[in-house]
């Protein structure tokens, strides 16, 4: 079985959203790194010094390949990410290999070959 990594950089209060359109779309987990800053093509407005951004989260998905494309679309149409800027940014990665997914691997077994 072969892998993608989704890495989706959103604003902390959608993660929740963003997390539950992965698993609606066929992910079977994530991890979440909080706090993240970041900029786009502005740069952040400072006040006396500090930056007034908005929290960002990172959001990490180990996806099975075929289901890879529709989870990614999926979060970014939820997330409204082609719609309003600086709702978030999604990025497909090939993986090379994994391991510790054997769990995820059987489950998923049964979900891509009704697709395929």
């Amino acid at each position: 079985m072969h892998f993608k990594l989704i890495v989706a950089f959103v604003e902390d209060s959608s993660t929740d959203s963003i997390m539950e359109a992965a698993r609606e779309a066929g992910a079977t987990g994530c991890t979440i790194i909080n706090q993240a800053r970041g900029e786009g093509i502005k740069e952040s407005k400072t006040f006396f010094g500090l930056t007034l951004a908005t929290q960002r989260d990172v959001l990490l998905l180990l996806v099975e390949e075929h289901l890879s494309r529709h989870i990614l679309e999926h979060i970014a149409e939820v997330g409204k990410f082609d719609e309003e800027p600086g709702t978030g940014i999604a990025v497909l990665i090939d993986v090379e290999d994994a391991v510790g997914v054997l769990h995820q691997a059987r489950e998923l077994k049964e979900i891509v070959e009704e697709k395929l």
